[in-house]
């Protein structure tokens, strides 16, 4: 979105993509103070929880400042740069002073005007709402949040505890007004059982962040330890924050995609009541079918492995037994079956684990499904799927068999009921009419959401993948 300051700056602000993320972390900057932009200019690279975007400029002008240094993790809505256009852009291409890093109170203290549209990722969104959330009173610094949350950590990771600071006072809601907060961090508040309301907030306009929900979980645990207590008159009060060894510890930053992945993942292991179910099954004929597919011509150019066939048997069971392929509305308290099929498939990338899915999966024919398959995986690998594509999965796929382990238990994708897992496909003894014979053989384990998946239902799902891909003949008699 852009917002005009004066006649001749204008601030863009961290877009929104449009499937509900909050923040962004800015990657890299593509341009300095100074330099000319033009329309269209990507200017620079942010990472979502999702993905890593590059952002275009919707204008030409010359960059008067950048708001944020590189690493940076920004909310949606917040001024990242600067630019000077029209008249202005002539002044702002004489030498600037160095603007990367300063801090945005200056880019906020000018109230948005209402614009048109504001641009997101590509194109343009919706019209700017003239709206302004008014700002609560009694907005702490961040500090004490901070402190409580390292405290607790520290003393998770075995360092001991931190020095007891003073508790703040809670702000209370001013005549009666609701807790400023967004949706996840209302939800994380809701399983903690802790009143927003009680909560002092640390972060922009009074609103209550998940460090502050955290600390007020803290909070009364500590209570104990603040009061007087038989301590030896010889034992030290600690006066600092305990440290750790930098030499022998390494601490990464949660954010991006690992901080979405945690999130999704506790959020989902916590919620749905996960049941898992095996099966080990003779995939000799599918690996002979991937080998006469490599050789024909329609699938020249295509991407053939076992996980294609894998994938078409799915599909087939969902199409036999439609009710595994649906989620759970805590809010409305229903059941939602879905009656088309987006395919999740699990990609190990350099940003950490991502689940793009192939939209309609159930409509496509197999060389279709092919192209689908190669490109989701390519795409992945060059970090470059869209949060589009990881949107809207009904089911997903999952193949640690090719890290050559047996098979896993593995965690639903938030807002689906199954998910398939398949290990690896190693020459193991079977007996094969009557004889012992090396077969190629493969784990499955699927996982499904007890809470609208029956065992019977989840068992006959998993049986029927087995059993097409025992006799991959079934793909043309069960389709």
């Amino acid at each position: 979105m852009t917002t005009m300051t004066d006649s001749s700056v204008r601030e863009f602000r961290m877009p929104d993509v449009g499937e509900g993320l909050t923040e962004a972390e800015i990657l890299k900057w593509y341009v300095q103070p100074g330099d000319t932009v033009t329309d269209g200019q990507v200017v620079c690279e942010v990472e979502t929880a999702k993905a890593a975007v590059e952002l275009p400029i919707p204008y030409d002008g010359v960059v008067r400042a950048l708001h944020f240094p590189e690493g940076t993790t920004v909310d949606v809505g917040t001024s990242i740069i600067a630019v000077a256009v029209g008249d202005g852009a002539a002044a702002a291409a004489e030498p600037v002073q160095e603007a990367v890093a300063q801090t945005p109170a200056a880019a906020e203290a000018e109230e948005p005007k209402p614009a048109g549209r504001q641009p997101v990722l590509v194109g343009y969104g919706v019209s700017t709402s003239a709206t302004r959330r008014r700002p609560r009173k009694g907005a702490q610094a961040p500090a004490a949040a901070q402190e409580a949350s390292a405290a607790i950590q520290a003393e998770m990771n075995g360092h001991g505890p931190a020095a007891p600071a003073a508790p703040a006072a809670p702000a209370a809601p001013v005549g009666g007004e609701r807790p400023l907060a967004k949706p996840p961090v209302r939800k994380l508040a809701k399983d903690l059982g802790v009143d927003l309301a009680t909560v002092v907030p640390s972060g922009p306009d009074g609103i209550i962040t998940r460090e502050d929900v955290h600390a007020a979980v803290a909070a009364p645990a500590a209570e104990p330890e603040t009061a007087p207590s038989a301590a030896p008159a010889s034992s030290p009060s600690p006066s600092a924050p305990a440290s750790y060894d930098s030499v022998r510890e390494t601490r990464i930053p949660v954010k991006g995609v690992r901080k979405a992945t945690a999130a999704a993942m506790v959020g989902s292991a916590f919620t749905a009541p996960h049941v898992t179910e095996f099966v080990t099954v003779d995939v000799t004929r599918t690996m002979k079918l991937v080998e006469e597919l490599k050789q024909d011509k329609e699938y020249t150019g295509l991407r053939v492995n076992p996980l294609l066939l894998i994938a078409k048997a799915l599909l087939v069971a969902i199409k036999r037994h439609p009710d595994i392929n649906a989620s759970w509305d805590e809010t409305a308290q229903e059941i939602v079956v879905k009656h088309y099929v987006n395919l999740g498939i699990a990609a190990a990338t350099p940003r950490g684990l991502i689940v793009p899915n192939i939209k309609d999966a159930h409509a496509q024919t197999l060389p279709q499904l092919a192209g689908s398959l190669g490109e989701l995986v390519s795409t992945a690998r060059e970090g470059k799927t869209s949060p589009a594509a990881m949107q809207g999965g009904t089911v997903t796929i999952t193949n640690v068999g090719v890290f050559g382990v047996d098979t896993g238990t593995p965690i639903l994708n938030p807002g689906e009921s199954a998910i398939l897992a398949v290990g690896a496909i190693k020459l193991q003894p079977w007996v094969h009419k009557g004889k012992v014979k090396p077969r190629q053989v493969t784990t499955l384990a699927l996982s499904f959401d007890h809470r609208l998946v029956d065992g019977e239902l989840g068992s006959k799902v998993l049986a029927d993948v087995a059993a097409v891909l025992e006799q991959p003949k079934r793909l043309i008699s069960w389709a």
